[in-house]
């Protein structure tokens, strides 16, 4: 395997994109191996790498079929659904409480970080 050009930050040339980059033209890499190596030194680290790759090779993001809709769906409502109560909180449950605010708290008012919620469940 040959080695990767290293460019060093904001100096790779045109033709050139990172994921991220590659995501807000409508692209993906689609299969194709790393072109290049993007470094930005820091002072008492390693550099902090991204990977490039060339903007010519890539394909268009697939696009969103209802079953991936469909799935994404369950899955949001499973992070907003309270695994003590079975209601849905109508935010999404924070990992460190692992339960809605109602249930992680139940003889005291909401803590005081958690006053933007003003009711516990959604009505329906």
């Amino acid at each position: 395997m040959a080695a990767l050009p290293v460019y060093r930050w904001r100096l790779a040339p045109d033709g050139y994109a990172t994921r991220r980059q590659l995501r807000t033209l409508g692209l993906r890499p689609g299969g194709q191996e790393v072109a290049a190596q993007l470094e930005r030194p820091r002072r008492r680290r390693g550099p902090l790498v991204a990977y490039l790759y060339r903007v010519d090779r890539a394909k268009p993001v697939r696009p969103m079929t209802p079953g991936r809709w469909a799935a994404l769906a369950r899955a949001n409502a499973a992070r907003r659904t309270c695994p003590q109560c079975r209601e849905d909180a109508g935010y999404v449950i924070p990992s460190s409480l692992g339960m809605c605010s109602t249930c992680a708290f139940p003889d005291e008012t909401a803590p005081e970080g958690a006053s933007w919620n003003s009711s516990p469940h959604n009505v329906r």
